[in-house]
């Protein structure tokens, strides 16, 4: 029998997902963090060798995949995103629900999923409730470049063959607007966490 509550955040790239991470671990939320399960799918055996023959097997360096480069070239079209996400996303999905059985098993009675593709991974269904953080363009394409060391432009793909904040709006249970400063954001997360 589940003995834990489990909420979703979700948004666009560059919305302030981590830190909203950090709030709900302040109301003693455990993280399942999908990006890191996305760097540990890249591990598998399976995986790499659907990758290296969708993409390229020039992305092998060593024994690692160049993750910029893949990022690169899945990010250039819709096409390509949904092929990655068709390779990745069932290992994902095995590596989440191992995690999630592990905190139960330890104990644990509120998990966050931190997971930008939530919807495409269809993992919004075993979420008793989501949260998305939306902004406008503008600040997330700020956000975007200054993180991850990339141009203006490839922080604009990525965007384009993401879901729009209109999506998440009409499929979230929660939506918070991240347009201000990042005090702001946290005390309007402390205002909602605990009506989750």
């Amino acid at each position: 029998m589940k003995k834990y509550k489990l909420v979703g955040l979700t948004g666009r790239t560059g919305s302030g997902k981590g830190i909203a991470r950090e709030v709900f671990e302040e109301f003693g939320y455990k993280v399942i963090d999908a990006d890191l399960l996305a760097r540990e799918a890249l591990e598998n055996k399976i995986v790499v060798t659907n990758i290296l023959s969708a993409f390229g097997t020039d992305l092998l360096e060593g024994d690692s995949i160049n993750r910029k480069e893949l990022a690169e070239r899945a990010f250039k079209d819709d096409k390509r995103a949904k092929t990655l996400n068709s390779i990745t996303h069932p290992c994902i999905t095995a590596l989440f629900v191992k995690r999630l059985k592990e905190l139960s098993k330890s104990g644990a009675d509120k998990v966050l999923f931190d997971a930008p593709q939530l919807f495409e991974a269809e993992l919004d269904i075993l979420c008793d409730s989501t949260l998305a953080l939306i902004c406008d363009d503008k600040y997330r394409i700020e956000r975007i470049v200054k993180r991850d060391n990339i141009t203006e432009e490839m922080a604009k793909r990525r965007l384009n063959i993401q879901f729009s904040d209109k999506f998440f709006t009409e499929n979230c249970d929660y939506c918070i607007e991240n347009n201000s400063s990042v005090e702001e954001l946290r005390a309007e997360l402390r205002g909602v966490i605990p009506r989750i």
